[in-house]
């Protein structure tokens, strides 16, 4: 059994119809214990595979590191089971380069002592580069991390222009709307593992002035597969993402816009719908994020400057206008909203165009 993909025998039910046994595929999903320097950080449930990336994307995340020579080595620690170990995951013992790291799962890791060659591949211990602080005991979370959490609220909002070592309002970014609507195709096209199992988020990082698809990962957690590819740029030294779009298969929540920020990355890029949240960080902090992206349309809720739309006869329409600009009226499948003239007097009304 791949640990990424699990073969299962399923029953399917036709209304009305008949029933047959078959054999079907499900994403894996499995604890990854995250510590530092031995000592637990966070526990999130996730799809094996790239692990270090996620560690290191986490860390990221939390504001713990911010540049490649901050993460130092990685290990996998002994645990409560032993599963199979996919070909991506180095064996114990086995050193790997920082270089390769994008090709072997995602890090750089320190030999096992044989005392631990029983491995889980589910505890991975994380040392910090040289003169790196350890984590805040307030970052410590004593709960599973699942695929809906995440900080919250203004004080998180604070937290994160506090924590951030790179503001990405003053990021040159100019992309052309013919090219950010190619994005979700993509995306899907290399998404190996949701074409088995259906049940696996995607996050990629695409070069904002070639087009380029950077990186591409999969997870059962939204925020994990952003980890991953934020993880992946840290290695890469790619950190902060200047010029560059995340693009995600689901919603665009507050806490992955959040992640975007602490990365470095001005734009963010959904399939579906932002929340009110994470518009509102989107506009304080100066990225442009964009929801509803299908088909040749999008919706972009801020920052919508950074993005030309040179085959259109005419500019997108004004953010203040109440008559169908946003995703209410004709967003595919979009839910209607009400009316946003009432909040032109508001200086920090959100910029919300619609470009198709």
């Amino acid at each position: 059994m791949s640990r990424i993909t699990a073969r299962r025998r399923v029953t399917r039910l036709t209304a009305g119809g008949g029933a047959n046994r078959r054999a079907d595929f499900l994403a894996v999903e499995e604890p990854l214990e995250i510590r530092v320097l031995g000592k637990p950080l966070a526990v999130t449930m996730r799809t094996p595979g790239h692990d270090v990336e996620l560690a290191a994307g986490f860390l990221v995340s939390e504001g713990v590191i911010h540049a490649a020579e901050h993460f130092s080595t990685a290990r996998y620690c002994a645990g409560a089971t032993y599963g199979d170990v996919p070909e991506e995951l180095p064996k114990p013992g086995r050193m790997i380069t920082l270089g390769q790291a994008s090709d072997a799962g995602g890090g750089l890791f320190a030999p096992l002592p044989e005392a631990e060659q029983g491995n889980t591949y589910n505890v991975l211990d994380v040392t910090l580069g040289p003169g790196v602080a350890p984590p805040d005991p307030s970052l410590e979370r004593s709960f599973t991390t699942t695929s809906s959490c995440g900080l919250c609220g203004k004080a998180s909002i604070d937290a994160v222009h506090t924590q951030t070592h790179f503001a990405v309002d003053e990021d040159p970014l100019s992309i052309d709307a013919s090219t950010i609507v190619g994005f979700p195709d993509r995306l899907r096209a290399e998404q190996a593992a949701f074409e088995r199992t259906g049940g696996l988020h995607a996050a990629a990082l695409f070069d904002g002035v070639t087009g380029e698809m950077l990186v591409l990962r999969e997870d059962v957690g939204r925020h994990n597969a952003v980890d991953k590819v934020v993880g992946w740029a840290l290695m890469n030294e790619r950190i902060p993402a200047r010029s560059c779009v995340l693009m995600v298969s689901g919603r665009a929540s507050f806490e992955l816009t959040q992640k975007a920020l602490m990365a470095g990355i001005p734009m963010l890029t959904a399939v579906s719908a932002p929340s009110s949240l994470a518009a509102e960080l989107a506009s304080d902090a100066g990225l442009t994020l964009v929801g509803f992206l299908r088909g040749d349309s999008m919706v972009v809720y801020s920052r919508p400057d950074r993005i030309t739309n040179d085959a259109a006869a005419e500019g997108p329409a004004d953010a203040g206008s109440g008559s169908g600009s946003g995703a209410g009226s004709d967003a595919p499948d979009a839910p209607s909203e009400p009316d946003l003239a009432r909040e032109d007097t508001d200086p920090r009304t959100l910029q919300k165009a619609r470009i198709s």
